[in-house]
């Protein structure tokens, strides 16, 4: 926009104002696609493992065996409803940008003021801006009187900022952050002052639009764990099938039986095909969710669960991140010199403070917006232990504003019982000096004094003393005779457990970096606080001059950037992940949410971060505590590896599944499984693996070993020779006593008990032995697992049913098992125990991760 800018004092009429609503839409941004349900149950009747057992159901039907076809289709309905019940929940979506404009915005229509929802705000509206209100729409201002503005949800500083109006407002590219800017800018936070604005950009149009557009254009890391869960499936389904028709063919050829052989190549197909992992993926991200929100995190996508324990590189935010996002009192300094600092112990200000710290709170609003003066009143009440030194009946008789030639402010009071008035001043410390009218040293010592306190992060502030009669109250607070008092200097103050926090990421191999547009010297303080390792700092003008290349170099050491821009974060990240880093991002403004929805691992601040901040990120920190970080990056790393644990066991499972399966065809022998046993099975393997292992413990080093590599396979070729080994050992031990039961003249039901019984028994071994691939024996059995006795004795139970509840041993066609029988089947556990315990230390290396 060039040119003259003026306002119409009528504002817009209805009429433009409806027709410009129509003409651009309401000021909030569209609302992303959602999958419907019936796409989503379209997505799941494709899964293999559904498919065969909808198949084997309809079989059943066909040879006229209700109760198993019922059984089966059972099964495949649990699985719809089960999924899309799962995936349904997880298709929330980003609309909290809709909210983030203030609900009511105040603006003038047809000469009169009106209050309407912030969504109907047009481009030319005439807004009312008042201490409190969330502007609802960038606007230039056309009138602005001591007017300051909270833009940190935009810019990351959380210093306001101050306004000013201007008659001629050229088209040049504004942005928000910088002092006396003619702009004013959606979502920001009116602290002091008033002013009039006129709307230029609405929705998506508006510079928080235009951060809400482009994660719209951003897409989320893909869960690393399903695709390659999901890789794997497919595999074993490809083999599965490939031998199913093999068997089919197999069995029909040999025994005529084509019906039955379809049966047979189905359930040797449910054997082979381990679909248990996607049930038990997300079963562990589900338990793990609400494990990690025990410490106070909310985990939005479940999948950010899989990466925690990998992370390499832990971006931070400084302001409401590192810091409370609150001012408070970090020093005192008077003009001879002596100085006091509350951050180091001293919680009362000795007598020689005493004026500064009461002239400070008075030179403040009575009822403070601004963040500073609500710290400067604090540290006032509570340094005056009897309370007198401010509670005096006081009024306020004239408040002088802050202006661009003058950056200060003076507040005059009449206090009782006294004849004259006291006039105090707080402003920027050479303002505050030229109002004191010192000398050139004077003013020289109080620049040295500022400059050195600014090098310590400190937001320092002058304060000015001057007493007159109130007959002759000034036109200007240029004419009092003002006494310089001393200086304040203002922090935003680390959080406490910040410093330990950092530690333990440092310990486990976490390299901290802060990312915020604040200034260097502020940065780089707070880093030294927090304990961070600041090796090098960069600007965002540096990183804007930078390609991605030499981007890319330097942030493998730089540990602290500055005044950095939304877009600059965002390459920021995006360089970290081209060198191959896992990159966690935490955050709380809205200029933080491109990032945090790039990086691998999202986490936003619950309680003072913004909406647009949480929907973007995958985790929400509920208590803002940056030691909430740790626990969850314990948390990730425990339910990793206890995920890999529950795979080898499923994958140890399936191979004597698959081998029992297959075993009769080969050899002639009576048939052990049907696509009944087979789920059946699957009933005893999905609760183990989603109770048992998901409830283990974390192992001793969890934080003690760096991340793992970031191209890390779950799956990895030892993994899966453990879990092959495994497996056929047990099948040796089943097939073993199954066919010495029939050769021993037991008939084929009662073989087909004792094989069953053994297998089962050879699970509850294979559970013992993979709780932890580094504990000893004993440890096998006593390592504390609240679910796992309850596992236990339900499938011990639900077996006794399956043996001796008539209806069940018939539908399972098992005949009577005897003492001598069970113990055999309670030996060859002991004997698979203790075999894998021995071997198992020449396997634990080459496990870890």
């Amino acid at each position: 926009m060039s040119g003259k800018t003026r306002a119409r004092p009528s504002g817009l009429s209805e009429a433009e104002a409806k027709a410009r609503l129509e003409k651009d839409g309401a000021n909030e941004l569209p609302r992303p696609e959602r999958r419907s349900s019936l796409r989503i149950v379209v997505e799941v009747l494709r899964e293999p493992m559904l498919l065969l057992l909808l198949g084997g159901g309809l079989i059943y039907l066909v040879l006229g065996d209700l109760k198993e076809a019922l059984i089966l289709l059972a099964f495949g309905a649990m699985s719809i409803v089960i999924t899309v019940v799962q995936e349904t929940r997880t298709e929330r979506v980003l609309d909290a940008l809709r909210d983030l404009t203030s609900p009511r915005a105040l603006v003038v229509r047809d000469g009169a003021r009106r209050r309407i929802p912030g969504r109907e705000v047009v481009r030319g509206d005439l807004l009312v801006l008042g201490e409190g209100d969330r502007v609802p729409a960038d606007a230039a201002l056309v009138e602005a009187h001591d007017l300051q503005l909270d833009e940190s949800l935009l810019t990351g500083e959380s210093v306001p900022v101050r306004k000013q109006a201007a008659d001629m407002i050229a088209a040049v590219d504004h942005r928000p952050g910088g002092e006396d800017q003619p702009f004013v800018y959606s979502g920001s936070l009116v602290v002091r002052g008033e002013g009039l604005a006129l709307v230029e950009a609405t929705g998506p149009r508006s510079e928080i639009g235009k951060i809400g557009l482009s994660l719209r254009g951003l897409q989320a890391e893909p869960p690393r764990l399903q695709q390659q869960t999901a890789r794997l499936v497919r595999l074993c389904f490809l083999g599965g099938a490939v031998v199913s028709m093999a068997a089919v063919a197999l069995y029909g050829v040999l025994r005529g039986d084509w019906l039955q052989a379809l049966l047979a190549g189905i359930a040797i197909g449910m054997s082979m095909l381990p679909e248990e992992f996607g049930v038990v993926l997300t079963v562990f991200m589900a338990m793990g969710a609400w494990r990690i929100s025990q410490a106070r995190v909310l985990t939005r996508r479940a999948a950010a669960i899989e990466v925690l324990g990998s992370a390499t590189v832990l971006c931070t935010d400084k302001t409401g991140t590192l810091t409370q996002n609150r001012m408070s009192v970090a020093e005192l300094r008077l003009p001879d010199g002596a100085r006091m600092r509350p951050a180091a112990g001293e919680d009362r200000a000795g007598p020689e403070f005493a004026e500064l710290v009461r002239c400070g709170a008075l030179a403040s609003s009575p009822e403070p917006f601004d963040p500073m003066e609500k710290a400067l009143h604090q540290f006032a009440h509570d340094a005056f232990q009897d309370g007198d030194a401010m509670d005096g009946e006081r009024t306020l008789v004239r408040t002088y504003g802050l202006r661009p030639e003058l950056l200060a402010m003076t507040q005059v009071w009449w206090t009782a019982g006294r004849a004259d008035l006291v006039a105090c001043a707080k402003g920027a410390p050479e303002a505050v000096a030229r109002l004191c009218r010192l000398n050139d040293a004077g003013q020289e010592s109080v620049r040295d004094a500022a400059s050195a306190m600014a090098k310590d992060g400190l937001r320092v502030l002058g304060v000015a003393v001057a007493v007159c009669d109130d007959a002759s109250l000034p036109q200007s607070q240029q004419a009092f005779a003002f006494r310089f008092v001393g200086l304040v200097g203002l922090a935003d103050p680390l959080r406490p457990h910040v410093p330990e926090a950092v530690r333990e990421c440092r310990a486990a191999g976490i390299r901290v970096v802060m990312i915020t547009g604040d200034y260097p010297a502020t940065a780089v303080a707070i880093a030294n606080q927090a304990g961070l390792d600041v090796q090098d700092v960069m600007t965002g003008d540096q990183v804007r001059l930078a390609d991605d290349p030499e981007l890319a170099r330097r942030v493998r050491h730089v540990s602290v950037f500055a005044r950095v821009l939304p877009e600059q974060k965002l390459r920021i990240v995006q360089a970290m992940k081209a060198n191959g880093e896992i990159v966690a991002m935490t955050g709380d403004g809205v200029n933080d949410a491109p990032s945090l929805k790039a990086a691998h691992i999202g986490i936003a601040m619950g309680g003072r971060g913004t909406d647009v901040a949480r929907e973007a990120s995958s985790i929400v920190l509920l208590d803002d505590d940056f030691g909430s970080i740790v626990s969850a990056i314990r948390l990730g790393r425990r339910i990793y590896d206890n995920l890999r644990k529950a795979m080898a066991f499923i994958f140890a499972v399936h191979v004597p599944i698959a081998g029992l399966a297959l075993l009769p065809l080969v050899f002639g022998l009576p048939l052990i499984f049907s696509p009944v046993h087979i789920a059946f099975l699957e009933l005893i393997i999905d609760p183990v693996c989603s109770l048992v292992f998901e409830a283990e413990r974390d192992e001793r080093d969890a934080m003690t070993r760096p991340p793992r590599r970031a191209d890390a396979e779950l799956f990895s070729w030892a993994l899966v020779g453990w879990s092959v080994l495994q497996g056929a050992l047990a099948f040796a031990l089943t097939a073993t006593i199954f066919v010495g039961a029939l050769r021993s003249g037991l008939a084929s039901d009662e073989a087909r008990a004792l094989a069953f019984v053994t297998l089962v028994v050879c699970f509850v071994a294979l559970v013992l032995v993979n709780r932890s691939f580094s504990a000893s024996f004993a440890s096998a059995f006593f390592r504390p697992n609240p679910a796992l006795a309850w596992i236990f004795a339900a499938v011990a139970a639900v077996l006794a049913a399956a043996l001796l509840w008539p209806p069940a041993s018939s539908l399972f066609r098992f005949g009577p098992l005897h003492a001598d029988d069970l113990l055999i089947t309670l030996g060859a556990g002991l004997l698979l125990l203790t075999l894998l315990e021995l071997l198992k230390p020449l396997w634990a290396r080459r496990l870890r991760f």
